[in-house]
């Protein structure tokens, strides 16, 4: 995070320095009609969870296991695509944006510490009335999905972790880092140049990185609402040691990580691979922080062979 943090921050003086009826124009965001016009799909729907309006992508059979796919900080459940359209012909697979993010948009009761987002991973399986699930996360989203895992052993059949945030962090421990003002107007105003540096940073291959997946990434950050909630988020977003936590898991683990992760190193997997009593992890060279996007195929590949690992003994059992 500090090296995205340094990188957003040049960028940030850059524009700051720029015209300022622009930089307030950014500021103001773009209305959420207008993104939602151009992100819903039919597979998605506006689903009250818990008092909130949240984003919801459904696809696969109604009545087939449920996979969980949760997204990572200032993302949106489109960097699940290439798993999804893979897990859905035996899945049912549900995605959703995150609050603060997305066309979700921001919490009005601002429900954005790790602890509240892991309780949020109920609440929406409780509105889709799903009892339990397999549940994948990515960055901040598996910090949540972990979280719960560990808060609701019954619930998590299994657990897929890519790249999720768990131990301390570039000065986020018990308490929250301070965050540079040229981040916050970073997250303002999502200036392309700005986003596209962010990808670069998060790809291993920045070959990898389309024009059409930077201008998703702004459009979600523009969303009106998003940057000063995202903003919050980072103002709650606390680190403290998660060994003990860790070890509740119960759920059959699976942790990828990219080998070019400069978000998070790679050595902070092989310490939760260590941890948890039930895992085991998958390395990808050349893939960085969100390894289900800029390698989908590949770690596709790997998370249904370990579901498939996990449901034959299932199977058995229930014979």
């Amino acid at each position: 995070m500090k090296k995205i943090v340094l990188a957003l921050a040049l960028l940030g003086l850059s524009m700051a320095s720029g015209a300022g009826f622009l930089y307030w124009r950014a500021m103001s965001g773009v209305p959420a009609d207008q993104v939602e016009d151009a992100y819903m799909t039919p597979a998605d729907r506006f689903v009250d969870v818990a008092g909130a309006r949240v984003r919801v992508r459904e696809e696969g059979a109604a009545d087939a296991p449920v996979v969980l796919l949760i997204h990572g900080f200032s993302h949106s459940l489109e960097t699940w695509d290439g798993w999804a359209s893979e897990l859905k012909k035996t899945h049912r697979v549900v995605r959703y944006d995150l609050l603060g993010h997305g066309l979700t948009g921001p919490d009005a009761q601002e429900r954005y510490s790790p602890e509240e987002r892991a309780a949020f991973v109920g609440d929406v399986l409780d509105a889709l009335g799903a009892d339990h699930a397999i549940i994948a996360g990515n960055s901040l989203g598996g910090l949540a999905a972990w979280r719960f895992a560990a808060e609701n052993p019954e619930r998590v059949d299994a657990l897929i972790l890519v790249s999720p945030g768990a131990y301390q962090l570039n000065g986020v421990k018990d308490t929250p880092a301070e965050i540079p003002a040229a981040m916050k107007a970073y997250l303002m105003t999502a200036p392309e140049a700005g986003v596209r540096a962010s990808a670069e940073l998060i790809y291993g291959d920045d070959g990898k990185i389309t024009d059409s997946r930077v201008a998703t990434m702004r459009d979600m950050i523009r969303r009106e609402g998003n940057g000063a909630a995202m903003i919050k988020s980072l103002e709650e977003f606390t680190l403290p040691d998660p060994t003990q936590d860790l070890a509740r898991i119960a759920a059959p683990t699976l942790i990828l990580w990219g080998e070019d992760d400069i978000v998070i190193a790679v050595e902070q997997g092989r310490r939760i691979e260590e941890t948890v009593s039930d895992a085991r992890m998958i390395t990808f060279p050349g893939v960085g922080h969100a390894a289900q996007e800029e390698a989908p195929a590949e770690t596709v590949a790997e998370a249904i062979a370990f579901i498939d690992s996990v449901a034959a003994p299932m199977m058995d059992d229930a014979e």
